[in-house]
């Protein structure tokens, strides 16, 4: 099975190249569902949902949604290395060892 990002509204899925396609297979897989909702939220799209396309049968599996940036028109793929996005009902991730922040 492999994990795409399906734009809501236009029900194209994001390449590796940060272009939209029709075309399931021609999409970017990620190896996890974490991975492409991470990348998703920071995406310039509105609404998005995860999926899983299974090629053998041509057939999809809802595994998430969410909001992106919502800018009009959309992105290429962000930067590795930008801030850490938390699920939804998930505690904000700690900060990196040997940091300086603390909490009052």
């Amino acid at each position: 099975m492999n994990i795409l990002i399906e734009d809501n509204s236009t029900f194209e899925y994001l390449t590796a190249v940060g272009n939209w396609t029709k075309a399931p297979l021609g999409a970017k897989a990620f190896p996890a569902t974490i991975t492409a909702f991470r990348t998703a939220k920071r995406l310039a799209i509105q609404r998005f949902n995860i999926v899983g396309h299974i090629p053998e049968t041509n057939q999809f599996v809802n595994l998430s949604h969410g909001s992106g940036k919502g800018a009009l028109g959309r992105t290429d793929l962000p930067v590795e290395g930008t801030d850490a996005i938390t699920m939804p009902g998930q505690a904000s991730e700690l900060p990196e060892a040997g940091s300086n922040t603390t909490t009052e």
